[in-house]
């Protein structure tokens, strides 16, 4: 028997089709927070490590030493945060979204540093593909407490993008960002505290500001999709489509 969502209220589920995204609140258990802020600093000095060893301050075309980075793990092989990845709590929002069968897309870990962390160009996530697929989700987890001030996000519901299709990117080849927005609306910005998660789909146009604070701003997120996706072209798998849920059932817990 199908388990329905037990957190997402109706509304939210309606926001999320209609505008593209709701806010969860504290929603992540004091254990769940704190695992994932215990693994983050792991994956940074990783990170950095490689860094030094190749001798740049570039990584993968969006991850600048002390300033910003996109830190994957379950797809480096890493499943310390498998308890977070396939909870309870991350198959209610599956369930409510993309709906009885999910799977593992992506997770990674997006860092600013403090007084530099770089901003984030409007995009939505399905931009980054730059080819058709199914639209995914995302679950963008606060690890700090989020406002202006230290870069948190900003989203563009639909109704005022004007869209909810994919839309062309463009290459800001300053920073290696891709931009689908070049509008006068700043967006929404997602104040919550620590512990919260946006809820959002992968054609959401959304972005982050500088981190002009004295800490870092540390953000988790863990993206999943309705059916596998394949790298343009291929049937190779692009990142992971590790199966989650079957018939709305978690067919993985860890």
């Amino acid at each position: 028997m199908t388990k329905t969502a037990t957190l997402i209220t109706e509304a939210q589920r309606q926001q999320f089709f209609q505008e593209g995204y709701f806010i969860l609140e504290k929603a992540l258990a004091d254990e769940q927070l704190q695992l994932l802020r215990d693994t983050c600093q792991h994956f940074i000095d990783e990170m950095n490590a490689e860094m030094d060893r190749l001798g740049v301050t570039v990584l993968r075309g969006i991850n600048h030493k002390n300033n910003r980075y996109f830190i994957p793990t379950f797809l480096n092989g890493s499943n310390l945060l498998g308890s977070v990845i396939f909870s309870e709590l991350m198959a209610d929002i599956n369930r409510a979204t993309l709906g009885d069968t999910s799977y593992l897309f992506l997770d990674q870990y997006v860092v600013k540093a403090p007084e530099k962390g770089l901003k984030f160009s409007w995009h939505q996530d399905s931009g980054y593909l730059g080819y058709e697929h199914k639209p995914y989700l995302t679950c963008w987890c606060a690890l700090d407490d989020m406002n202006e001030e230290n870069g948190t996000i900003y989203v563009l519901p639909y109704s005022r993008a004007g869209t909810k299709e994919i839309i062309p990117h463009e290459t800001d080849n300053a920073i290696n960002d891709k931009v689908g927005y070049f509008g006068d609306d700043p967006g929404i910005p997602v104040i919550v505290p620590a512990g919260s998660i946006a809820v959002f789909s992968s054609t959401l146009l959304h972005r982050s500001g500088f981190n002009t604070t004295t800490r870092f701003r540390r953000a988790w997120i863990t993206q999943y999709s309705a059916e596998p996706i394949y790298k343009k072209g291929t049937e190779e798998i692009l990142y992971s489509a590790e199966p989650f849920l079957k018939d709305g059932q978690r067919i993985r817990t860890s």
